[in-house]
């Protein structure tokens, strides 16, 4: 009697696990492949937006840039302290304006960025201390742009340069 109990079992058992083993492998992959396809959308959606970031933000270093700066904020008859505020106005505005984008750039990026930032302001706030505060902007100016000479290096090139070759890696 349990012979033929069994006789009817096992095989119900065998064909009841492979159907499950079956059914769970085919669910499994279905998920996967629903994964796979938000991802996918996601980044239609999120690469040009991404794509953008990196953009404002090498736009916002070349606008900081110490050469570009002085040229587009210096204007006939300021003073050099008058000049030092709008330099780090101007700064503090563009950082200001760009800085959601910092969700789509890495955190390396954006630590660059920033250090390039604080770097520009050390640098005119520095040379600010070498100039009266009523004398003509041109000195200002011609100082912080010596000292961008001697140094040979723009604070913000590591940056942009960073920028470029985390961008590539996208591509």
């Amino acid at each position: 009697m349990i012979f033929e109990i069994l006789k009817y079992t096992i095989p119900a058992l065998i064909v009841f696990i492979t159907a499950y083993t079956v059914l769970h492998k085919l669910v499994q992959n279905e998920r996967d492949q629903r994964k796979v396809q938000v991802v996918l959308n996601n980044q239609k959606t999120i690469t040009p937006i991404r794509i953008q970031a990196y953009e404002r933000m090498v736009l916002f270093l070349e606008r900081i840039s110490p050469q570009s700066l002085v040229l587009r904020t210096q204007k006939k008859g300021m003073v050099n302290q008058e000049l030092q505020n709008a330099l780090l106005k101007a700064i503090r505005f563009e950082f200001e304006h760009n800085m959601a984008h910092q969700l789509y750039i890495s955190d390396k990026a954006w630590e660059m960025i920033r250090t390039a930032k604080e770097n520009i302001v050390r640098l005119i706030n520095q040379n600010a201390i070498g100039v009266k505060p009523g004398a003509p902007a041109i000195q200002l100016s011609q100082l912080i742009l010596e000292k961008m000479l001697d140094k040979k290096k723009d604070p913000t090139l590591d940056a942009i340069n960073y920028l470029k070759s985390e961008i590539r890696t996208l591509f």
